[in-house]
């Protein structure tokens, strides 16, 4: 399923197996494999982990 957000685009497949988050780092696990996405402050990374659980 493909994200925008804050004009970048993300393609994480469902279903999410994990989610691990550390500071600016969150490691989406899906049934494609791992991706690591950096953020450049806490807010965006929680817009995102919101955003990911709503969908």
């Amino acid at each position: 399923m493909p994200y925008t957000h804050q004009g970048q685009h993300y393609s994480i497949k469902k279903p999410v197996i994990s989610i691990a988050v550390n500071k600016l780092k969150v490691v989406v696990k899906d049934q494609s494999g791992s991706q690591l996405f950096e953020f450049t402050d806490r807010n965006e990374s929680k817009a995102f982990l919101t955003l990911l659980c709503q969908a």
